[in-house]
């Protein structure tokens, strides 16, 4: 098995990235034959709806994670919530999944936000680049 850190967390749905922000998380690649991830994320309490529902459902929905480094690719992944651990203020969300989608769709969700926000032109391509670096 191999863990790495994770820097950002985003749920995926309808072509539209929702960042969860993390206080902390890890990633297990469980190296079976399976090709199973292990993902725990620890974040306040006020986003517990965003996985009670999909908890309760045994819905399976997309997520991305940055291991790592900000600069890195989000690593796409296709996952059930496995638990949910109430902490105080915060919450444990266990994940179980498997790597999905090798292509790298941020680019173009970034930018169909960017949109949607009303950029153009020199500002859609500065901002454009700006998120690009932080990622």
């Amino acid at each position: 098995m191999k863990t790495f850190k994770i820097v950002a967390l985003h749920i995926y749905e309808n072509k539209k990235a929702t960042n969860i922000p993390l206080e902390d998380g890890l990633i297990i690649n469980k190296e079976n034959e399976d090709g199973v991830w292990i993902i725990e994320a620890f974040i306040e309490k006020q986003y517990i709806e965003h996985f009670q529902k999909r908890f309760d459902h045994e819905e399976k929905f997309e997520i991305r994670v940055i291991i790592t480094h900000a600069a890195n690719d989000p690593a796409p992944l296709t996952v059930k919530v496995h638990t949910i651990q109430v902490l105080d203020d915060h919450i444990s969300v266990l994940f179980e999944g498997r790597l999905s989608k090798r292509r790298n769709e941020y680019p173009e969700i970034l930018l169909d936000d960017l949109i949607k926000e009303g950029l153009s032109g020199d500002q859609l391509l500065e901002e454009f680049r700006k998120r690009m670096k932080r990622k």
